[in-house]
């Protein structure tokens, strides 16, 4: 990337050498990006602002499009903040919407999806790995259906992608949604692949940049480092799969054994759980207040749990899975990555058990429990 900041600095609608030296480095990122994940075409390949923008461009980009044939949509309940709230800002414009429940280990019934769907549907939306809880989805099955139906299909892989082998024409889906950061790319840049056959109407306005579809001036240097990624990932991805996957089951296998009444939200590690993620519950220590003192041992993590208005919420996802206030509560997301060490995995099972118990101290709801042996969400 660094070349891109510093001597290749051309804008790539420019027509002089500066500008055409830049507009060729982000047609090689389209290139290594569409390779990823097998797109036909780096023609279907749209650079956006991250994750997010590429999901509302897809989401109101196919709604709007496609409004004079019908207004219905569908999701699952568990989708990420940039689909559901792009689904209900399209409902305060006359859209329809229904939203797909899923079991207590998070799984989407494909079968929901068709009894969803209907002849006016124009997008059906689903993740190809739950950001929270790193449920994995037949994704495969639900594009069979929704082809079957005539319907888009847009996977959500800003967690996944990167991690998983992902193959738009296998799929037979319409529309992919990556983040390339969630594989070492930068921050600061997105992917949306789009089947040539789907109508997408632009949502920014003001240039013709991607097609006309996503107005603006390209953040050249983190394209570059966008296809940079998804080389590496493409290269790399059996490896890093493996060696994760590996440092996920001892973290989970240590932890049951080291800490008393902790539970696994999501599926157990294996085909059905993203190899990067795990979300537990340690009853009677709060999700945030793990996280600071985890921070002041050197180990970084994230609450499962947000404080809102000044009451605490517990995440729909988790809600959605049926699990209990309290439990919600004390949850907390690990993620793992390929230079984790196994020095790295001791360290935070040494240190982890001494959180909660230092927190489960301070508890005067924990001190009244009987301690119940550690469960799985879909137990």
């Amino acid at each position: 990337m660094r070349p891109y900041f510093l001597e290749r600095f051309g804008n790539p609608a420019s027509f002089h050498q500066f500008g055409l030296v830049a507009r060729d480095a982000i047609e090689q990122a389209r290139e290594e990006v569409a390779s990823l994940i097998h797109a036909a075409s780096s023609e279907e390949i749209i650079f956006t602002s991250g994750g997010t923008e590429a999901l509302n461009l897809a989401v109101k980009g196919v709604a709007y499009a496609g409004q004079r044939r019908g207004k219905h949509l569908v999701a699952s309940v568990i989708e990420q903040p940039a689909v559901l709230q792009s689904l209900e800002f399209l409902e305060k414009q006359g859209f329809r919407v229904t939203r797909v429940g899923v079991d207590r280990a998070g799984r989407i019934a494909p079968e929901d999806i068709k009894d969803a769907m209907t002849d006016e549907t124009l997008l059906v939306c689903v993740h190809l790995a739950n950001y929270e809880i790193g449920t994995v989805q037949v994704v495969r099955e639900m594009g069979v259906l929704a082809g079957d139906r005539g319907v888009p299909l847009l996977i959500d892989a800003t967690t996944g992608g990167g991690w998983m082998p992902v193959d738009a024409r296998e799929w037979g889906v319409c529309l992919i949604a990556l983040a390339p950061h969630r594989f070492y790319g930068p921050k600061g840049v997105g992917v949306l692949y789009r089947n040539r056959r789907v109508s997408l109407m632009g949502i920014s306005h003001g240039g013709s940049q991607e097609g006309g579809r996503r107005a603006g001036t390209e953040n050249v240097p983190a394209i570059v480092g966008a296809g940079k990624a998804a080389v590496l990932a493409l290269r790399d991805l059996p490896e890093r799969q493996r060696h994760t996957a590996r440092l996920q089951l001892k973290l989970w296998d240590g932890l049951k054994s080291r800490v008393p009444d902790i539970r696994l939200n999501g599926p157990e590690p294996g085909q059905a759980r993203l190899v990067t993620n795990l979300n537990l519950s340690a009853r009677g220590a709060e999700g945030e207040a793990q996280v600071l003192r985890c921070d002041l041992n050197g180990i970084a993590l994230a609450s499962g749990s947000s404080c809102m208005s000044r009451a605490v919420q517990i995440s729909p996802v988790l809600a959605a899975l049926g699990l209990e206030h309290a439990l919600a509560r004390c949850s907390v997301l690990l993620t793992l990555g390929h230079e984790n060490t196994d020095a790295e995995v001791e360290l935070f099972l040494d240190r982890y058990p001494q959180v909660v118990a230092h927190l489960r101290g301070l508890s005067p709801e924990w001190r009244g429990l009987d301690v119940n042996p550690p469960q799985t969400a879909h137990s």
